[in-house]
């Protein structure tokens, strides 16, 4: 049985997840602390790391460079073991995980929690039962499946006008201009955006053949239709891409969480509750630099991840902590492969008149996502590549020593 451990004197570190946050967590933890000191282990039910910023191109029929997380995290110390996470004792610290030998408890000293969100089907009647994700890896590629089996001039509806539902939309319209695509959005198309911007989303979903159902919010989803107040809009396929549902697990804990279910965190993506335990990605609910909770997305992860990580080695090594700063500059957002939308934004999330368009904003947000991804496999960039020993374990008095060289 695996035991997350080499030897009883290692301070021993899981990582739970291993996207965009966790990853990052785990690879930047293993390059700043020695692996006779400590144990690293990135626990993930897939073997592969999964860009999810890209899973509206998956759905769409794209095929993805594959990214074994077990090359990411060669030569790092840090080890991957594949694994579901069912249940977390925080009092105990343990974790309880289903692998390919069945049922397995894992030890840690320090866990750092990243098992991010899902679809939220927000309690809609027959979302649940009728409607596909664009959320996971899986999700999506039952989109794709659904939609290679569609004949010309059959519906698909997106329900959610926000990133996820605005790239899902543009990305099958192109794909599949034989369909009838439409988005429903409970507000106006694109009403976050600049004036300016939104004429443009607009104009390119025009150039799509997508029909646009505004101030449509959906009240049920059937087999053949999505319901709104003002009306059913056919659909052979409904995809829900209205918000994103933190993982349950934590919710279940003694851990100190949000009505969502996200773990409070301090600036160092502590846990109030329990200082052992880290949260980063869409799992932990932090503040940011201007002091408003940071939005479920990549450009949110990352960050936490860095600031944990950096937390953990200050605090195991007596080091000082980085200087990652919290705030936002853009939000990237790809209109199929030939069309992209870049809008700047405040420190705070809120839109500037800045804003690209067209072809440069398509290669802008290309480089963006593998950007992302470049940086999950190599979170080190830019650090001291020496390690430094953790200390021993704090004597009687609380006085801290240098553990052995």
């Amino acid at each position: 049985m695996f035991h997350g451990q080499k030897h009883s004197m290692q301070h021993r570190i899981l990582v739970l997840g291993a996207g965009y946050a966790g990853a990052s967590a785990a690879g930047r933890l293993a390059r700043r602390l020695r692996p006779e000191d400590v144990s690293i282990t990135l626990v993930n039910a897939e073997p592969d790391f999964v860009e999810r910023v890209r899973m509206h191109q998956v759905a769409a029929g794209q095929d993805l460079k594959v990214r074994p997380l077990a090359d990411m995290l060669r030569g790092t110390g840090a080890e991957l073991h594949l694994a579901k996470v069912t249940a977390v004792d925080v009092d105990r610290k343990t974790v309880a995980v289903v692998d390919a030998d069945g049922a397995a408890e894992l030890e840690y000293d320090t866990l750092v929690y990243a098992l991010g969100s899902g679809w939220n089907d927000m309690g809609v009647p027959g979302a649940a039962e009728h409607a596909y994700e664009v959320a996971s890896r899986p999700g999506a590629l039952k989109v794709r499946e659904r939609l290679a089996r569609m004949d010309a001039g059959q519906t698909v509806v997106v329900v959610g006008g926000g990133l996820t539902g605005v790239e899902a939309v543009t990305e099958i319209a192109e794909a599949r201009p034989d369909l009838d695509v439409a988005i429903a959005v409970r507000g106006g198309f694109g009403d976050w955006l600049t004036p300016k911007a939104q004429e443009r989303l607009r104009t390119v979903a025009a150039k799509l053949g997508i029909t646009v159902h505004e101030h449509a919010a959906v009240t049920a989803v059937r087999a053949d239709a999505v319901e709104t107040g003002t009306g059913a809009i056919p659909a052979a396929l409904a995809i829900w891409t209205t918000g994103f549902a933190v993982h349950p697990i934590a919710a279940a804990t003694a851990l100190e969480v949000t009505e969502r279910g996200q773990i409070v965190v301090d600036r160092d993506m502590r846990s109030v509750s329990h200082p052992d335990v880290y949260a980063v990605g869409d799992a932990g609910y932090a503040m940011s630099d201007v002091d408003k909770p940071l939005r479920m997305s990549c450009a949110s992860g990352t960050p936490m991840a860095w600031i944990a990580a950096d937390a953990i080695a200050a605090e195991l090594t007596g080091g000082k902590r980085g200087k990652t700063a919290l705030a936002y500059t853009q939000q990237c957002i790809s209109l199929g492969r030939k069309e992209g939308l870049i809008q700047f934004v405040t420190a705070d999330d809120q839109v500037k008149t800045t804003w690209l368009r067209g072809r440069t904003a398509a290669l802008y947000k290309e480089f963006i996502c593998k950007g992302a991804a470049w940086a999950a496999a190599n979170p080190t960039i830019g650090l001291p590549t020496r390690r430094k020993p953790i200390l021993k374990a704090r004597n009687a008095k609380g006085t801290a020593t240098k553990a052995l060289a």
